[in-house]
């Protein structure tokens, strides 16, 4: 592998950058005309601009994308996570161009894209899966039928897709068939597709995923579990590495039942599997994530395995060189996810341009940011531009160093998430490890 295409933007973007550069193999940058200042841009070897601001015009830009690719001669595309990193599609147009996809083949992207066959596949290979229908629901009464059976609360979901779109909580029965017709558009207008399904709602669990390396070769090992219990609106706003949740005996059958999982499929690459854990410390397959994961980092940090360089040498061809006896658990680590936006009861984005920051340092810190003092953030994306990561040998010390960072990471000229993550690490039930899926929710409320 000689030349990689990096399909994204922003942190993640300038992230694998930084791992090819590591790896010596040279890197080209796409961009969109509202980016051409950001530091992925600035860093990579080459950089291509695939359109105009919006996302649909560049970065979802199939053809443009792989027309720079061919044209700059690339031999591998990394498409990072989000944008086009769980597209079918997209991997197979990397093949049929002789490129290679960072990723799963496109057969596994597709099957574990829609969850109710990936649910399928799970419960053949004796994972744990959460109550609900065989597959999509098509009709009202069949509908009414499984919840019923089910008993409430119950939650409608994508077939499709992700990101809390198309996904509706239903407490009674009256609400049902409403709720069901704005999932059911909700799909058909993110993910071109207005299949749902139906699955029993656990009111107070966590959200648990463990991160999984394949090669193919059939080796699949497990780095552990990580703590994702703290989102709003279905987005992860913090997580930790281990959870505080899971005892070593619970890890070990987590991470067997993510390793049997992606041996069954044939699973090559990085990919994380996710799991609801309910009150009485009982797991259930929910979905898996056939890429690289936002908050990678903190299992990286406790692991101290780059992920990014894996996904590069495990498509390239190589072994692992190791198996699950060979990685070690060291500490504990926190991601802050750094937005643009004051969180709040009523929330707000706020783009603009940084006319001052400080990046924190010290001992068991890292920032991952595409962002500078004098950089702009455009409105046109999401709202995270940064990754505070605090790591630290036991939860307590990496709770300290990261009250610490975040006191010390100045960010003007735009409102940040930053007082509302110092208010989640101040919360006694956060400190103790006692919360779950609405915590943040509940934090929200209390709010005066």
């Amino acid at each position: 592998m000689q030349r990689v295409l990096v399909a994204n933007r922003g942190e993640i973007a300038l992230r694998i950058i930084r791992a090819c550069r590591e790896l010596n193999i040279e890197t080209i940058a796409i961009y969109s005309e509202a980016d051409r200042d950001s530091l992925h841009v600035k860093y990579a070897d080459r950089a291509v601009c695939v359109g105009p601001a919006p996302s649909a015009q560049s970065y979802l830009n199939l053809q443009n994308i792989i027309s720079a690719a061919v044209v700059h001669g690339a031999d591998a595309i990394h498409p990072g996570y989000g944008y086009l990193s769980e597209q079918p599609l997209f991997a197979e147009m990397c093949e049929a161009h002789k490129i290679v996809f960072v990723g799963p083949s496109p057969e596994q992207i597709e099957l574990m894209g829609d969850k109710s066959r990936a649910k399928a596949a799970m419960a053949e290979a004796g994972l744990p899966v959460i109550p609900g229908s065989d597959g999509p629901v098509d009709s009202d009464a069949e509908l009414i039928s499984i919840a019923d059976d089910l008993g409430y609360p119950v939650i409608i979901k994508a077939a499709a897709g992700g990101g809390g779109r198309g996904m509706r909580l239903v407490w009674k029965p009256e609400d049902l068939l409403q709720q069901s017709k704005i999932a059911r558009a909700e799909a058909q207008a993110a993910f071109g597709n207005d299949q749902i399904y139906l699955e029993k709602y656990f009111v107070n669990p966590r959200h648990i995923e463990v991160q999984v390396l394949a090669d193919q070769y059939g080796s699949v090992v497990h780095l552990g579990e990580r703590e994702c219990s703290l989102q709003r609106r279905h987005q992860k706003l913090l997580e930790e590495c281990p959870s505080p949740a899971v005892h070593d005996e619970l890890r070990v059958q987590l991470g067997a039942a993510a390793v049997n999982g992606a041996k069954a499929v044939g699973y090559r690459n990085v990919g994380t599997m996710e799991f609801l854990l309910d009150a009485d410390g009982k797991f259930y397959f929910m979905e898996m994530n056939t890429r690289i994961q936002v908050e990678h980092p903190v299992t990286e940090m406790v692991y101290g395995i780059d992920l990014v360089k894996e996904q590069l040498r495990i498509a390239a061809g190589e072994p692992l060189g190791y198996d699950q006896a060979g990685v070690a658990a060291y500490g504990h680590a926190i991601e802050c996810r750094i937005t643009a936006e004051a969180i709040g009861k009523t929330s707000r984005p706020s783009p603009g341009t940084i006319t001052r920051l400080y990046v924190p340092g010290g001992y068991g810190i890292r920032w991952d940011s595409h962002v500078y003092q004098g950089y702009t953030i455009p409105p046109y994306y999401d709202s995270m531009f940064g990754k505070l990561i605090a790591w630290g040998t036991d939860r307590e010390e990496a709770l300290r160093r990261m009250e610490r960072a975040l006191d010390e990471l100045v960010i003007e000229g735009i409102e940040t998430s930053i007082p509302f993550h110092r208010q989640i690490l101040q919360d006694r039930r956060f400190r103790q490890g006692e919360f779950s899926t609405r915590f943040v929710d509940e934090l929200l409320s209390e709010q005066i």
